[in-house]
């Protein structure tokens, strides 16, 4: 008889935590909306490929030459959007470390230079012309941001060590989509998806807050460990034995992991809220007993 997947790694499957929806500016947009762009970039220096051949080695190596720069800006445009899609999701968050978008144009307006080396363009007309593709490419994806956002009074410590275990979290929930994959149930990709979205929801509240790291780091490993895993043995039987219970228990588990993962996001939203409301409260104490009004509260 299959029995319910759980363990030390699971949360309390008898608990009854709030799980409502999570604000909805927790949950962004997947993706930069422009990171298809770089693809159009790439597609159009297909002409390169077509004309490399028939022309002398010289030509086979310029041509070959330009459109492995021009594709490799193209990727390396795309990592950089990104990157910046998610610098902007956060209110706290340090300038990416390899500004791509930047390196990405170079790289596209050298491309541009090599394959337009011809002896009607002449060796200035190449210069023009790749000066010309770096600076429309800058213009059309813009500059990688160049500074940290939201970390004044942060620990650069505490935050480095947010970011290994959000990493870490990272890879289990890779393992799980990687795991329940193959078996082609779009119910069940769509299951552990939904799952996903919760943890990443707890993973952006304590990339804004590192002091919450602390009660919320078992839900990003441990919990997290214990899903991946039962997620990988769940894969395994599914797919020799279709077990109807098995599936039953398995989308019962992560059942219990989204509620109890949604219940300590609304806890840390909450306990932020109630800081940010005793802060107020020192202060208009403050301000009157220095004798200077105070608007009424509301409500």
């Amino acid at each position: 008889m299959a029995q319910r997947f759980g363990g030390k790694y699971s949360p309390d499957p008898h608990a009854t935590p709030e799980t409502g929806p999570i604000p909805a500016h927790r949950r962004p947009v997947a993706r930069h909306p422009e990171e298809s762009r770089p693809f159009w970039i790439t597609l159009a220096a297909v002409p390169f490929l077509l004309g490399a051949f028939g022309e002398g080695p010289f030509a086979l190596i310029r041509a070959l030459a330009a459109f492995a720069l021009i594709a490799g800006a193209a990727w390396t445009i795309r990592e950089g959007l990104r990157a910046e899609f998610a610098y902007v999701a956060r209110s706290a968050a340090r300038r990416p470390a390899f500004p791509r978008k930047i390196l990405g144009s170079i790289a596209f307006g050298l491309g541009l230079a090599v394959g337009a080396q011809a002896p009607e363009v002449g060796l200035i007309g190449s210069i023009a012309i790749g000066a010309l593709g770096t600076v429309i490419s800058l213009v059309a994806f813009g500059f990688d941001p160049l500074k940290n956002k939201g970390m004044d009074g942060v620990d650069a410590f505490q935050q480095e060590r947010v970011e290994r275990v959000v990493k870490e979290g990272e890879a289990y929930l890779a393992s799980m989509r990687s795991a329940i994959a193959p078996s082609g149930e779009r119910a069940l990709i769509e299951r552990v998806a939904r799952f996903e979205t919760s943890a990443r929801d707890l993973f952006r509240v304590v990339q804004e807050d590192p002091g919450d790291l602390a009660t919320a780091r078992r839900y990003m490993t441990v919990y997290l460990e214990g899903a991946r895993d039962a997620t990988v043995k769940f894969a395994d039987l599914w797919r020799t034995t279709r077990d109807a219970q098995a599936r039953t228990d398995y989308e019962a588990l992560l059942s219990d992991l989204e509620a109890n993962f949604n219940a300590r996001t609304k806890k840390m939203l909450e306990d932020g809220r109630d800081g940010l409301d005793v802060e107020i409260e020192v202060l208009r104490d403050r301000l009157a007993r220095e004798g200077l009004a105070t608007a009424p509260k509301q409500g």
